[in-house]
């Protein structure tokens, strides 16, 4: 992205955006060197996810990623970032136990960690905590339907929404967080036909994940998009560059040339 094109999203920026039908670029970081990488190509939006857990650090979830975890991240990406908006997951048991610990984990999220906004998963179930946060003028991305933090009570990571009273509960579950002050929602795992009737429906921006192309913006993991985690393949990640096979290729060249001495040669050494 050009110098001359750059530009600074904020939260208002994603509602004019919603508002002239521009699609709305949303993308994970968990460092520095990709959120800079993310920042100079123009992504509007970086999510320092909790996916974290999963893609970082291995685990099966993203359960057991703490708050001083997420404050960690979010600095990182922070510090690499200067045009996009960063929002930072609330991890689970950071805003479930009460409003004012949620209030306060929230506030440790812009505070100490530089976030622009946090997000939080549920629908009419948080509508206060929403509330609640929302009146300390940090912004909230709502996000429902597949919610990873719920993965013991749905039985997996399974698309939710397919029966009717599914459909009518994301339903309200949508325009409640949109009512309770919500800056954006994030549609994962839900049937395209139902992710269109929200998106229609809402004035907030609708940010998909396995969602369908109706919605405002779509979010994908970066490491997802450039092959760099085989550990998962949901169906709705498209792989646009490989980049382990790059990695593999480099670091297969490093062992070799250190093994046979010609690495390093005299340009290399002092």
């Amino acid at each position: 992205m050009s110098e001359t094109t750059k530009k600074t999203t904020t939260v208002l920026s994603l509602q004019a955006m919603k508002a002239r039908g521009e699609k709305i670029t949303v993308l994970t970081a968990y460092d520095y060197s990709f959120a800079r990488i993310m920042d100079q190509a123009g992504v509007d939006v970086i999510l320092v996810g909790d996916s974290a857990g999963s893609v970082f650090a291995g685990y099966d979830n993203t359960l057991p990623v703490t708050m001083d975890e997420m404050i960690y991240h979010t600095r990182a990406v922070v510090r690499g970032t200067g045009q996009a908006l960063v929002v930072a997951d609330m991890p689970f048991m950071s805003y479930q136990i009460d409003l004012a610990d949620a209030r306060r984990n929230a506030g440790r999220l812009i505070k100490e960690g530089g976030a622009h906004a946090v997000k939080l998963e549920g629908g009419v179930n948080v509508a206060e905590t929403i509330r609640s946060i929302v009146a300390m003028d940090v912004p909230v991305v709502a996000h429902i339907g597949l919610t990873p933090q719920s993965i013991h009570r749905m039985g997996g990571f399974r698309v939710q929404g397919r029966e009717e009273a599914q459909a009518n509960q994301l339903l309200a579950d949508a325009r409640t967080v949109a009512d309770a002050g919500a800056c954006a929602v994030v549609l994962e795992g839900i049937p395209a036909e139902l992710a269109k009737e929200i998106s229609a429906e809402l004035t907030i921006p609708t940010i998909g994940i396995g969602a369908g192309v109706d919605c405002d913006g779509q979010v994908l993991v970066i490491h997802d998009i450039l092959g760099l985690c085989e550990k998962y393949s949901p169906k709705f990640v498209k792989r646009f560059a490989d980049v382990s096979g790059t990695i593999r290729e480099g670091i297969d060249d490093y062992i070799r040339e250190v093994k046979d001495g010609s690495f390093p040669g005299p340009e290399h050494s002092f």
